[in-house]
């Protein structure tokens, strides 16, 4: 059995601190998304002179960016010190320093965005352009998380050394691979603000070029996605199977899947650019298969998860093809809450496909489908499953515990949560197909003939943005009562236990040296002689705006 470890007082304050920052992020930005929708509607206008486009900027930088990261972060601050043991005075210190410089950075550009001074959108795209405080807070927000990095980094060197030869916990490992995966993908976004968006804000230089740009741009985005998405996996993997009684069905299969997201998510950012001149059709073919890839970590993944279901199902007694289904414990929101999560990543991983594909991309390329396909991975699978970790993280580090009461309006929350997503997700899609743009605000559409069959796809998109603010506020009241009010006591952490059968983790699934060096001949293939190309065989546009 494992024995009941308590994470300690000081690297709890330290996650909670990063999780706050988190729930505030999700506050403001539900809000924002709520009145984006409303103004979608065409029922609606935006008081006191506030725009459109500066509530979309809000609420895609706030959720999109701070809220995962900044919950992440403190989610792997705790994994490691509960599986690793408590943090050093370096590692706290470093995570510390990083919370703070990111807290700056978030303050800056949250700033600049509220003055209406960075209206360029969760993407930020040249030749928008924002202030220079807005990209120096972005600089900041990014190295603050080398900084957190780090110090788990640090945690888990110390940890190898004092246990040579032993595979480390697995938990531990998920957030290194995870930290890893985040610290490579944004020296792409890192490059771009830095040597391009920062000094063209601060005139320094009169032009940048946007395809490097968005290049560079787009090697950090679709590695994102996973960033949002490994922690979710780290829980479905390792928390769900304490929680429902069960066991870990591999440990070494949940370590390969961990390793080949880290391989196949980075060197694939060509797929956001499909439609772009200027990248030869032969590097994008390349990084679609690179793309398509990702999906056997995803059956690994759904083989695991759903052979550790009926494994514990077997044991209470289950028969029949799908008898185990009934013997998990529906009532527990910390299973039933990222349960939901995992069946909606079924439709939202077939929609990642199609935004892959180069044919069917070219359908639904820049319509609201994106959206709606966003909403599903990040905001319905993701989201949902880091509420459920909330349910025992947040009173395991604060000292309380949940309440049945609490429990139950979890429950409740993901219902509410889970209908409002469907009317908006589902709206979204099938307008897109309709050819609906995205980012646009009903009174953008102009004179477009097909503008009015699109107009009870937007008032559904408003009904079910509204259910989901819904949603938002029975979250945040769950979250400050197990934050502040609720009872005293003692919440466990739990930690899933590996099969009686499972054979030894092999050692060279922590073998660095093999793994980064494949990372980097990956990164170097897909992107070197694109990269030289752009520079080299540019057309004179180039030296201004290449294209928009």
């Amino acid at each position: 059995m494992v024995p009941f470890v308590k994470v300690d007082k000081k690297d709890a304050r330290l996650a909670m601190a990063h999780i706050y920052v988190g729930f505030i992020a999700l506050a403001l930005g539900g809000l924002a998304g709520l009145l984006q929708v409303l103004v979608r509607s065409g029922r609606f206008n935006l008081p006191a002179g506030i725009g459109y486009y500066q509530v979309l900027t809000v609420h895609g930088v706030l959720l999109g960016l701070v809220l995962t990261t900044f919950f992440i972060l403190g989610f792997q601050h705790a994994a490691i010190s509960r599986t690793s043991g408590t943090y050093s005075g370096k590692s706290r210190l470093m995570g510390w320093l990083g919370f703070w410089v990111m807290l700056l950075g978030t303050i800056m550009a949250a700033i600049m965005i509220l003055l209406n001074e960075a209206t360029v959108l969760y993407t930020f795209y040249a030749p928008l352009k924002a202030h220079w405080i807005f990209y120096l807070g972005l600089t900041f927000v990014v190295i603050g998380s080398w900084f957190g990095g780090a110090g788990m980094i640090m945690k888990y060197m110390d940890w190898r050394k004092e246990n040579p030869g032993q595979p480390s916990p697995l938990l531990t490992f998920m957030a290194i691979i995870n930290t890893v995966l985040w610290i490579v993908a944004t020296i792409g976004v890192a490059g771009t603000v830095l040597f391009q968006l920062l000094p063209w804000s601060l005139g320094l230089v009169d032009r940048v070029d946007v395809l490097v740009s968005r290049t560079l741009f787009w090697y950090f985005g679709h590695p994102l996605v996973y960033f949002w998405l490994l922690p979710a996996y780290m829980a479905w993997y390792v928390i769900i199977p304490k929680i429902i009684g069960g066991k870990i069905f591999s440990d070494s299969l949940a370590r390969l899947s961990f390793i080949l997201f880290l391989l196949f998510s980075i060197p694939v950012g060509f797929h956001h650019q499909l439609v772009e001149p200027g990248i030869d059709a032969n590097w994008k073919f390349l990084q679609v298969v690179l793309t398509f890839m990702v999906v056997i970590p995803s059956l690994m993944t759904a083989f695991s998860l759903f052979a550790t279901f009926e494994m514990h199902g077997r044991s209470k007694g289950a028969t029949g093809l799908f008898g185990w289904f009934k013997e998990l414990p529906w009532g527990d929101a910390r299973f039933t809450v990222p349960f939901i999560g995992m069946v909606a990543f079924i439709p939202a991983g077939a929609g990642g496909l199609i935004n892959a594909s180069n044919q069917m991309n070219q359908v639904v390329h820049n319509t609201i489908w994106v959206t709606g396909h966003f909403h599903l991975t990040l905001a319905t699978s993701v989201v949902l499953t880091f509420f459920g970790i909330s349910y025992w993280l947040v009173p395991h580090l604060t000292g309380r515990v949940l309440t049945k009461a609490m429990n139950k309006l979890a429950i409740v929350q993901a219902i509410v949560w889970s209908v409002g997503m469907s009317i908006m997700s589902g709206s979204m899609h099938a307008v897109g197909l309709l050819g609906a743009p995205r980012r646009s605000s009903f009174s953008t559409y102009g004179e477009a003939p097909q503008a009015m069959d699109w107009i009870p796809y937007q008032i559904a998109q408003a009904v079910g943005g509204t259910i989901l603010f819904i949603g938002i506020i029975l979250i945040l009241y769950i979250f400050i009562n197990l934050a502040f009010f609720a009872p005293k006591g003692v919440e466990e952490f739990p930690i899933g236990e590996n099969t009686a059968a499972a054979e030894r983790t092999p050692m060279v699934l922590e073998n660095w040296r093999i793994w980064l060096t494949i990372l980097a001949a990956l990164i170097l293939v897909a992107y070197s002689v694109p990269f030289i190309d752009m520079i080299q065989n540019a057309p004179p546009a180039s030296k201004g705006y290449r294209m928009w």
